[in-house]
């Protein structure tokens, strides 16, 4: 029978002192992947992958929400640093506030993708 813990206490206290230190980095990582945790607000941010510019009418109806419901969505994804918009008459056009974030979405497609082919 295969354990998947130690059966032994066994601490490299140099090793746990470093990375411990590190910890404080997560901070803005965390807000990053608690933005992306909503299914709705991950659908947003996928599609501005795919359009590198849609306004929130098309936002609403890419993820079936009212106009308000979407907006709502980019503002946050604005606030958090993931999107960014622009103004144009009475339309307001939402895209990924830079390269960083299509990369974390392509990176989670193809692991998403992987897991899958190997039966996970």
């Amino acid at each position: 029978m295969t354990k998947d813990m130690c059966e032994v206490v066994c601490v490299d206290e140099e090793k746990v002192r470093a990375i411990k230190a590190q910890m404080e980095e997560l901070q803005g990582v965390q807000q990053l992947f608690k933005a992306l945790a909503d299914g709705t607000r991950l659908k947003i941010i996928y599609a501005l992958t795919l359009e590198e510019e849609l306004c929130v009418c098309d936002v609403a109806n890419i993820i079936g929400s009212t106009v308000a419901t979407a907006s709502h969505h980019l503002r946050f994804l604005r606030d958090m640093g993931l999107a960014k918009h622009r103004k144009e008459g009475k339309l307001v056009f939402y895209s990924l506030q830079d390269e960083h974030v299509h990369q974390l979405v392509s990176i989670a497609l193809v692991h998403a993708k992987e897991l899958k082919s190997d039966g996970q």
